[in-house]
């Protein structure tokens, strides 16, 4: 697998035009459901438990010693989002991965491993040397990778791998309250009540205006130009 090394900043115009085009896909998929009549199903706490492997216990170890605790959390509720939207992509995707990529997917914003580039880089970095270091055949580590450089790839991840695709839809849910109407209320609020909060919005924007500061060319430069901080404080939870 070909990994991303380099991340620059998407124009305005093209994230207005992938906002748009999602928000369409999302309005067609939400009136598919209501004609159908179809219902979300609720995913039981089991179903997003931590792996039991050896890599993903040393992950969540490593993650929480280098991060604040609202940071640790929003991981374990990526993955745990991702897990309950997987009927979006209906294909089979490998829990492991999936875990290790969400749970490390913002290491590149701790200061142990800011190493100057934009932090989606950074964090693939290390998360795919994490994996390497601690047994992950090459092939998942790569996917990981990519994981960690693409989950905020606006018009990319959700075309990509599914475990690529997942983080994606997991982590913009809770960042941003993105695909919330995709998991089912109870499952939603089993989540948070799991990995509380804990301050989550202001950390997160204190941690997005600092890379900003320090990295004004970083991906997520016109993202925060066009108003992502915002998003942010006004999401659903």
């Amino acid at each position: 697998m070909e990994l991303t090394t380099s991340k620059p900043a998407p124009s305005k115009a093209c994230l207005i035009h992938h906002f748009i085009e999602g928000d369409v896909t999302q309005g067609w998929a939400r009136l598919k459901r209501w004609l159908s009549r179809s219902h979300l199903q609720y995913v039981a706490r089991e179903t997003y438990q931590v792996p039991d492997s050896h890599s993903c216990t040393l992950a969540l170890e490593m993650v929480s010693v280098c991060s604040p605790d609202f940071l640790t959390n929003h991981c374990l509720r990526s993955y745990a989002f991702a897990v309950a939207m997987a009927h979006k992509i209906n294909k089979p995707f490998d829990k492991e991965v999936l875990f290790l990529g969400s749970v490390m997917h913002d290491l590149g914003l701790t200061d142990q491993y800011d190493k100057g580039q934009t932090f989606e880089l950074d964090g693939a970095k290390a998360a795919h040397d994490f994996c390497l270091g601690h047994g992950v055949e090459q092939k998942k580590a790569e996917l990981v990778h990519e994981m960690v450089a693409l989950h905020n790839s606006v018009g990319v991840a959700h075309k990509r791998e599914p475990e690529i695709a997942l983080l994606h839809y997991g982590a913009g849910a809770d960042v941003a309250g993105l695909w919330i109407e995709d998991i089912h209320q109870k499952t939603l609020n089993d989540i948070i009540e799991k990995y509380p909060r804990e301050g989550f919005k202001q950390g997160m924007v204190d941690l997005l205006s600092a890379q900003m500061i320090k990295k004004p060319a970083s991906y997520m430069s016109n993202m925060v130009a066009l108003g992502f901080l915002n998003k942010i404080r006004q999401s659903p939870f």
